[in-house]
């Protein structure tokens, strides 16, 4: 582990449409002490190809390949490639302000936090702004996580150094398992802390997951229930408020 560094995880599945702008925005961070390891899911467009020119003009950024598993098992292949003593998730369409990296970890040692999250404005597939910005709380824990996730992959930054790495579930089939990997962490350092401030993008598509809430209302039950092993009423009690805050989450 190399102390101060960012080790930021972004898997790639056929984006070599969104790819550059995502590396942009990591090679403008005011905090220079980072490595970006991408990994090519087993991409069927020229993403590789758009990479590999990155690659070639900074060694910050490496490029593996791995046989289309899914975003848990990309996320999984960069973590345990990761030398940093910090780890941050960034999806191959996300964005992320040139003082991002700087103004997070800024808040990780004011508040001596073992994982720090922020707010995000929400854009399109032209990157203009489409829906009203997502702020987050100043704190949350393990109880209130289970009724909204305010921890998005684009804006969680997670200390290593005291309950070393954390991977995601696999057996998810990348449905909730971003979900699953904050509350894992969060039961261990017991509270995260927010940046109020708008630090970064998320790019809402017409196909992307969290778009469409209806096909992960099963998915996030199950992980009330056999997964958090809440119980059968608890686990209703905790979608019922997942649902209501999603609504509003999303709301224009």
């Amino acid at each position: 582990m190399q102390k101060g560094l960012v080790s930021i995880i972004t898997p790639v599945y056929n984006a070599q449409r969104f790819i550059p702008e995502t590396i942009e925005s990591v090679l403008a961070q005011t905090y220079p002490n980072w490595e970006m390891i991408i990994i090519n899911d087993g991409s069927k467009d020229d993403s590789v190809a758009v990479i590999s020119e990155y690659v070639k003009k900074d060694s910050r950024i490496q490029l593996h390949s791995q046989p289309n598993a899914g975003s848990a098992a990309a996320r999984n292949n960069g973590i345990r490639r990761a030398e940093g003593q910090y780890i941050a998730l960034l999806d191959a369409d996300d964005l992320w302000d040139a003082d991002f990296l700087e103004k997070q970890l800024a808040l990780m040692k004011a508040k001596n936090a073992t994982l720090v999250y922020g707010s995000h404005r929400r854009i399109d597939e032209h990157s203009k702004e489409c829906m009203r910005p997502f702020l987050v709380p100043e704190k949350v824990d393990y109880n209130s996580l289970l009724k909204t996730c305010s921890i998005s992959c684009l804006t969680g930054v997670y200390d290593t150094s005291r309950f070393g790495k954390m991977y995601l579930r696999e057996d998810l089939k990348s449905l909730r398992d971003d979900y699953v990997y904050w509350l894992t962490i969060i039961k261990q350092c017991k509270e995260a802390y927010g940046n109020t401030e708008v630090l970064a993008s998320y790019r809402v598509l017409a196909n992307s997951t969290t778009g469409k809430k209806k096909k992960v209302v099963k998915p996030q039950f199950l992980v009330y229930y056999k997964i958090e092993k809440l119980g059968l009423i608890r686990s209703c009690y905790y979608l019922f408020h997942w649902a209501l805050n999603g609504f509003a989450k999303y709301r224009v």
